[in-house]
């Protein structure tokens, strides 16, 4: 599939992390953003406009998207050093943007290692685990608007929270930052990953199809122990399960359809509840027809 076209009706099984969902009713791989505010000025393309980068954090429903869907990572993955600033398009993986901080000599960008998404998805929801915050290293943003234009904009812009941001000009959306992180040196930043990601290796269903944690955690609690103590570690709902190794995670056992994680999702939701009396929020966003 050629980069910088519009494609009609292009299934989305193989652009997000749970293999599942319908189809896109337009869909562009985005590999020059000149091309995208070209194509946005000139209106040809269809809104709304949803951009997706790994797909790691999304649900796509059955029934697809309407409108047009933007896939970011396999081109808009530029990485510089500005003065003291690290310059990425949103496209990046978390995982190389780590690692080039890290080489670079500066320390903080371990967590983002073990992220498995891209910048411009991390960024869109204040990504985030193990004590740290990608919003806490961002200095300012760059954005695209509903009309094709590039918008610097700093971070008083964006209320920022526990996995959510809001956005001041909510027609806008992330393709690149500027970030700082603490100097420091390359070995100890370098350990700092290889740590982090040994201990995901060891406490997170990585062989299966998963959007990585499901729900956000409540204050002073965790969702994973909480659907552990509800007993549903293993429970499934067609092909989608929860992870036995990680109850936070649901993984696709090879033939589930979106509605089976949905429901699943709400299945959880309803007897975390009803026993403990917490209402879990997801974490992962649900997008699509219904």
């Amino acid at each position: 599939m050629e980069k910088n076209k519009v494609y009609k009706n292009v299934s989305l099984i193989k652009f997000n992390s749970w293999k599942v969902g319908g189809k896109a009713e337009n869909f562009v791989i985005c590999s020059d953003i000149n091309f995208l505010r070209r194509l946005i000025k000139n209106k040809e393309v269809y809104q709304p406009i949803k951009f997706i980068g790994l797909g790691s954090n999304i649900l796509v429903r059955d029934k697809g998207l309407k409108g047009t869907t933007v896939v970011m990572h396999k081109g808009l993955n530029d990485f510089h050093k500005q003065g003291e600033l690290f310059y990425s398009e949103a496209g990046l993986s978390c995982s190389k943007f780590s690692k080039m901080i890290a080489k670079e000599g500066y320390l903080g960008s371990a967590f983002l290692s073990g992220i498995p998404g891209t910048i411009g998805g991390a960024l869109a929801m204040n990504a985030g685990c193990y004590g740290s915050e990608i919003w806490s290293f961002v200095k300012k943003l760059k954005m695209i608007s509903a009309e094709g234009e590039l918008i610097e904009r700093n971070i008083n812009d964006f209320e920022v929270g526990y996995r959510k941001i809001k956005k001041k000009y909510d027609a806008e959306n992330f393709v690149g930052a500027w970030f700082s992180f603490p100097k420091g040196k390359k070995e100890k930043a370098e350990e700092e990953i290889k740590k982090l990601l040994a201990h995901r290796k060891n406490t997170q269903p990585l062989n299966w199809p998963t959007a990585g944690s499901t729900f956000k955690n409540p204050d002073n609690n965790y969702a994973a122990k909480l659907i552990e103590d509800c007993g549903l570690k293993g429970f499934k709902i067609g092909d989608a399960k929860v992870s036995e190794q990680h109850a936070n995670f649901i993984i696709n056992l090879g033939a589930a359809k979106a509605k089976d994680i949905e429901d699943l999702i709400n299945h959880i939701k309803k007897i975390v509840l009803k026993e403990k009396k917490i209402k879990l929020i997801p974490e992962v966003e649900i997008i699509g027809n219904i």
